[in-house]
């Protein structure tokens, strides 16, 4: 790092994370602002920033939000949300722990199925729906679903974006994540569903008065337009039959997304100008903003010399070096976006496992997707869904702070990515 510009990118990138802690001023705004400098200083510039497979702007992430807000804010008009709500309170007794309980289950498997950030956006206004009915605050709700869905998302290579670029580069398939990662993302949704019964426990409230009134709805009579609600879940249906065969079909789910979305306002009522008022634009922005400025990190080299430095750390220590990359990369993913993290950190981890003579069953890979997508947990920033969560929170009025999330979010890394390192040690290592 003896390029200024190196230096100076260090110094525009902490500042803005420091005003997005802070929160004096919007999270959005600082975002773009934080990208206007990474150009004005030229750390990177408009070539890599809007054309860059590598450091700039992910276009797949941005478009897949696009579609799929699209699409829910399609279904939003059907009543849906509203009859899964009815139904999900009237399942769990109307009491508030079962309802969270049984939320973040969904969310979890429904994460392992679908990417994380596809899950929130579908799970969420179901969320806002619940704690209205039961006058609970939404936040430790949806918060909880978050680290749901990024736990649950670690289960399968389809889950979680590291993880597709972690499988292309391994060489590793569908059925690799599902045997040496699936049994530990269970298992620690176990002990998610503990945590938050301890660290919401203020939040369950019982309102005999209120749990009443919606043990006596008819879900049924929620939905206000029938055919509009077939044409959406069919659509929806096919989006995510095009997530699942991603690996026959070699479309990008974004693609799947934006297909999905034009097919719904092609063949329903909806207006195309009403269903783009639906989409969290805010949210969009702040990505864009956020890719930028990660991305004049990586060309300028202080990634890279960052994912170096922990390559030295590692050496051919195999079972230090899985334990070192498990927990750098969660502390890194906790600050800096997971994706642009294991892109970069991917061809580094091929040069490990290929000193290391080959290393066994693949730890240092599963190391790398274990770290990345559970530290993602540990800040509001860390993965996809928490922005998008907080975009949708914010857009509800029912707005949750960065260290809100981040007090929380701490708590569930340090418990799951302990849990997942002795994990780790033990299959690996102890039993092999």
């Amino acid at each position: 790092m003896n390029d200024w510009h190196s230096w100076a990118a260090v110094v525009v990138f902490v500042g803005a994370y420091a005003l997005i802690v802070s929160e004096k001023i919007h999270r959005v705004a600082v975002a773009l602002g934080g990208a206007g400098l990474m150009l004005a200083i030229g750390a990177t510039d408009d070539i890599t920033a809007f054309y860059s497979e590598d450091a700039g702007i992910d276009w797949n992430v941005i478009f897949l939000l696009m579609g799929m807000m699209m699409i829910v804010g399609v279904l939003r008009k059907t009543g849906m949300f509203e009859f899964l709500a009815i139904w999900a309170v009237k399942r769990a007794r109307a009491r508030p722990y079962r309802v969270m309980a049984m939320l973040v289950v969904i969310t979890a498997v429904a994460s392992a199925l679908l990417d994380n950030v596809t899950t929130v956006l579908l799970i969420a206004p179901v969320t806002l729906l619940v704690c209205e009915r039961l006058a609970l605050p939404a936040a430790p709700y949806l918060m909880a679903e978050v680290f749901a869905s990024n736990i649950g998302g670690t289960a399968t290579l389809v889950g979680d974006p590291p993880n597709i670029i972690i499988a292309s580069r391994a060489g590793l398939t569908f059925n690799d994540f599902i045997i040496h990662l699936a049994p530990v993302s269970a298992v620690l949704i176990v002990v998610l569903l503990l945590l938050c019964r301890v660290m919401f426990r203020r939040s369950f409230v019982y309102d005999e008065e209120r749990a009443a009134e919606i043990m006596a709805l008819e879900e049924r009579e929620a939905i206000r337009d029938p055919r509009l609600l077939v044409q959406g879940l069919v659509v929806l249906a096919l989006v995510v039959a095009g997530f699942v065969l991603h690996p026959v079909l070699h479309y990008e789910p974004s693609i799947v997304a934006l297909l999905g979305a034009g097919l719904l306002i092609a063949v329903s009522t909806a207006e195309a100008g009403e269903v783009l008022g639906e989409v969290e634009w805010p949210t969009l922005a702040f990505f864009a903003g956020l890719f930028i400025m990660i991305g004049g990190l990586i060309d300028t080299g202080v990634v890279d010399e960052v994912s170096r430095a922990l390559a030295d750390a590692i050496g051919t220590h195999e079972l230090g070096g899985s334990m070192i990359m498990l927990s750098a990369s969660a502390v890194l993913s906790g600050v800096v976006d997971n994706i642009p993290y294991v892109a970069t950190m991917a061809p580094v981890t091929a040069e490990l496992v290929e000193n290391m003579g080959g290393a066994q069953d693949h730890v240092m890979w599963w190391a790398l997707a274990l770290g990345a997508d559970l530290g993602g947990n540990a800040t509001a920033i860390g993965a996809s869904a928490n922005v998008v969560v907080l975009g949708i929170a914010e857009r509800n009025r029912q707005p949750i702070s960065f260290w809100q999330f981040t007090r929380y979010g701490l708590v569930v890394t340090a418990v799951t990515v302990s849990l997942a390192m002795g994990y780790v040690w033990l299959r690996y290592f102890a039993l092999s």
